[in-house]
């Protein structure tokens, strides 16, 4: 199993993309701009989208990936591409994208009967089988309803926090899974810690906070990358995550970067 990093910025600029991971060829982990990195060939390859939450940032590839697959999947009965999300988080995108003001409405096009998206609801803890994939939703507390995901691999479970402030029942679910990557945000720093907060975002010294709380036997010094870093702020961020006192091991993730998990 291959975990290809499509963007992992929390912000734009030449060079960063917003959030978006590819599981394989068939698997969206959230649809941020980095999803335009990909050719048609291998949007068309896409049959599911896991979504954390509702902020633009993460999900404003999604009806473009639909206009632009929409003629590949009718002509070969492919079905509509599946978006899974909290009940929240689709009432967003009903609401906000897909309402034929911002955007068409692909939940009903080319047709009701044959649409190039189908949102699915999940809930915490609910666990999927996509593609072959073992996927478990996490919880995750940020300003609207969100959750992380966890995908088995042989080695154990890639970890994607999704975007989360302090989050102590992650934690407890973690300190019971192998944790082989764990891919989680820190989007200020230090001397914004107020603003962190007020967001629900990390800085570095609450990431060490939350990191103290998987020091357990099965997880003693995990491989950590940090994700949503904004343009011009990886320098400053990662000296003072560098400066952190923990067991893990800590990593800058970068768009194009892959991460190997095995089959589970």
């Amino acid at each position: 199993m291959l975990i290809r990093t499509l963007g992992c910025s929390g912000a734009i600029a030449q060079g960063y993309k917003t959030t978006a991971f590819l599981i394989d060829q068939n698997v969206l982990v959230d649809a941020g701009t980095g999803v335009g990195d990909l050719t048609l060939d291998e949007l068309a390859r896409i049959d599911h989208i896991l979504i954390s939450h509702s902020h633009l940032d993460h999900v404003l590839a999604i009806g473009l990936l639909c206009d632009s697959v929409i003629r590949h999947r009718q002509a070969t009965g492919s079905g509509p591409v599946q978006a899974y999300a909290l009940e929240a988080t689709l009432a967003a995108l009903r609401e906000h994208i897909f309402n034929n003001v911002i955007w068409p409405d692909f939940t009903r096009l080319p047709s009701a009967q044959q649409p190039t998206l189908q949102l699915v609801p999940i809930t915490h803890g609910q666990c999927l089988n996509l593609a072959g994939k073992s996927i478990e939703v996490l919880s995750a507390s940020h300003t609207v309803p969100a959750c992380g995901f966890a995908v088995q691999g042989r080695e154990g479970w890639w970890i994607y926090t999704g975007d989360t402030g302090p989050n102590p029942a992650l934690w407890q679910r973690l300190r019971s899974m192998k944790v082989a990557h764990l891919v989680i945000e820190t989007a200020f720093r230090d001397e914004e810690r107020q603003l962190a907060r007020s967001s629900c975002h990390l800085c570095p010294a609450t990431l060490a906070q939350e990191l103290a709380q998987l020091t357990d036997p099965l997880n003693a010094s995990v491989d950590v990358y940090i994700t949503h870093i904004k343009p011009g702020e990886m320098e400053p961020v990662m000296a003072e995550i560098a400066a952190l006192s923990t067991p893990h091991k800590v990593h800058a993730l970068v768009a194009g970067q892959s991460l190997a998990l095995g089959d589970a």
